[in-house]
């Protein structure tokens, strides 16, 4: 499952957007597009962290 896929889910499960992801995490959706997309694979640390913080799970829920 790539992390777009992962991310997807987690937000599935509590019936939220990209958008709301956006705005709950600080990180605009021109960097969260890409990872959206499947563009970007690879996300930096700090990004994640954000992402996994917004969506209160652990970074081990996006490890592969």
């Amino acid at each position: 499952m790539t992390i777009n896929q992962k991310i997807d889910e987690q937000l599935n499960s509590i019936n939220k957007t990209w958008y709301w992801l956006s705005k709950k995490s600080g990180i605009s959706l021109g960097t969260l597009y890409p990872i959206k997309s499947g563009a970007r694979t690879h996300p930096t640390f700090e990004t994640m962290e954000k992402i996994a913080d917004a969506l209160e799970v652990s970074l081990d829920d996006f490890r592969n």
